[in-house]
Parts: C-alpha cells; sequence; structure tokens
C-alpha cells in the first residue's frame, strides 16, 4: 500500500491480534482515490488515522491496544482521537446477534473501518445489510471487546522501565494430557520433546470434538507387554486413529445495533451521533482542552503539533 507521505508512527509486527473473529474489519467498497492521508483530519487524528489504515485484518483496535504500540500518544488522546476519527465516517462499531444452528446464540460486536468518509446514512445501510450474513467460519464463543484483553494499559506520562522477563508461555490441554500419560500408563511415558512434537496432532483431536480423556484412552488400550519408543507409537496411533472432522454448525447475523464506539452503549439505550454518543463526544473535547494547557514537561514527547 503505497501512501503519498510516511506517517510519523506506523504499526509494528508486535502490533497485538485480536481474538478470532474481532479486531479490525474492512468495510470494502473504497473509493480508489480516498485520501490516505487523511488531511480533512486534524493532525493528531490524521497520523492516528493512517496508524489504523495500515494495520492488518484481525489487529486489536481498542484505545487501550492501539496506545500501547502508538510511540507518540496515551490512552486518553487515543480515546479522543479515535472518537472523532468514528465520528468523521472512518469506523464503525456494529453489535451482532449470532444464531448457531444448534439454538446457541450470541453478541460480538464488531469493529469496522473505511478509508473512506462515510456518512451515517451509508453507515447505517452497511449495518442493515449484515443482517442475515453466514458467519459460520467467523464467529466465536463469548461476548463483545476481548480484543482489548490482550493490550497492556500505557500511561500518558511515564518513566522508562527496565524490560521485564518475558512470561513463559502457558501450557496447552493437549501438552498436558501427553504429560499426564507417563501417570495413566508407565509404559507412554513420554519426554518433553515428545509432548512438544505431537501437541499439534492432539490439539487436532481436540478441534474435532474429542476429550482428553479419549487421547488417553486411544494411546493407552491394548499396549503391547514392552514398549520401546512411547513417542513413536503415540505418533502412529494419533494418526491412524484420528477421530473425522466435525461439520461446522451454520451461523448466521439475526440482529445489528450499532453502539458507541467509545463506551459500548447501543443506540437502543443512548442517542448516537456520528457512531459515537453525546457524553463520549463532551468527554473527548473536554479532554482536549485539558491537554492544550499542559505544558510540553509533562507530555510523554514534546508536542509537535495541536490536538
Amino acid at each position: 500500500m503505497a501512501y503519498a507521505k510516511t506517517s510519523p508512527a506506523l504499526p509494528s509486527a508486535s502490533h497485538p491480534m485480536a481474538n478470532p473473529g474481532y479486531g479490525k474489519r474492512l468495510a470494502g467498497d473504497e473509493n480508489p482515490v480516498a485520501d490516505p492521508d487523511f488531511a480533512h483530519l486534524i493532525p493528531r487524528d490524521a497520523e492516528v488515522a493512517v496508524f489504523i489504515d495500515h494495520l492488518d485484518t484481525g489487529h486489536a483496535m481498542g484505545h487501550k491496544a492501539l496506545a500501547a504500540e502508538h510511540p507518540r500518544y496515551g490512552q486518553q488522546a487515543m480515546r479522543s482521537s479515535l472518537t472523532r476519527i468514528t465520528h468523521a465516517g472512518h469506523l464503525r462499531w456494529i453489535k451482532e446477534h449470532i444464531t448457531v444452528e444448534d439454538n446457541t446464540m450470541r453478541w460480538v460486536t464488531r469493529t469496522y473501518w473505511s478509508r473512506t468518509r462515510r456518512s451515517a446514512e451509508w453507515w447505517a445501510v452497511f449495518a442493515r445489510e449484515r443482517h442475515g450474513t453466514d458467519v459460520t467460519w467467523d464467529h466465536q464463543p463469548g461476548l463483545a471487546r476481548v480484543e482489548e484483553a490482550t493490550a497492556a494499559p500505557v500511561p500518558d506520562v511515564t518513566e522508562p522501565e527496565p524490560v521485564p522477563e518475558p512470561e513463559p508461555e502457558p501450557v496447552g490441554v493437549a501438552y498436558r494430557t501427553l504429560a499426564a500419560l507417563r501417570t495413566a500408563e508407565p509404559r507412554m511415558a513420554l519426554s518433553d520433546g515428545d509432548c512438544g512434537s505431537l501437541e499439534p496432532l492432539a490439539e487436532e483431536w481436540l478441534s474435532r470434538g474429542a476429550t482428553p480423556k479419549d487421547i488417553t484412552r486411544a494411546l493407552t488400550e491394548g499396549l503391547p507387554p514392552t514398549v520401546s519408543n512411547p513417542g513413536g507409537l503415540a505418533r502412529r496411533r494419533l494418526e491412524s486413529k484420528m477421530p473425522p472432522k466435525q461439520r461446522a454448525r451454520r451461523a448466521k447475523v439475526t440482529r445489528v445495533i450499532m453502539v458507541c464506539g467509545i463506551c459500548d452503549q447501543d443506540e437502543r439505550t443512548v442517542k448516537l451521533d456520528g457512531g459515537v454518543c453525546e457524553n463520549c463526544l463532551a468527554e473527548a473535547a473536554a479532554e482536549d482542552e485539558e491537554y492544550a494547557i499542559v505544558p510540553d514537561t509533562f507530555l510523554r514527547v514534546p508536542r509537535r503539533w495541536n490536538p
């Protein structure tokens, strides 16, 4: 994607992905001559908009996640910029009610981005057209706004802190099931290396509806008196006894509701103005008035332009 000017800040490879089914989504049908520099926005908002425009589909879009990755703006500044970018017609949060063919139902909130500036009427039509959309391969259990769980808060004013030691990756169910074989059947005691290499196969079993007990039973029943290579035997059994894939349960959007992109209140309870409620619009204006009188020495980085 080429831009006329390079943004002072672009996303890095470390930008977190949202949980599957959430995060940035493209509204589509872009105007080929849409302004890539967002010159109609004030400079700070334009920089944030270019930052968002460079994010990949599925990247986390909450103000905390964006502030954690942006080198210039903290949570308060990012929140007020998102308010204005939404109000300008580039962002919408739409709550979608998902009904699955097994009669389970859930709400999810989708984040839709458009480089082209859209009117409130255009977004209203876009939301209505989501009704009836097949999301069989694009839904997850649970409620909305889960994308912010991956981001750590970043204060607007902070001192350099030492880089913390990386936390060990959590051990998954598949790995624990394989490691527990030594207790269920000593002849099938697997090494750490065996568990690591066999973990993808065990995860595939779980994704097809098998339980940890099913895996344990498949790997421990009918063993020969002596097992010289438990890792090799486990691999052969996991591959040959793999359960069939389950048919995906069909799911579709059965209701859509526009929500405030900042506080998540929906149009049933608050009046929305350009995708944002009146309280959040007022809050953004008040935050910027406060920002304008803060001395440069109290900012994370020197002020290069007005907010």
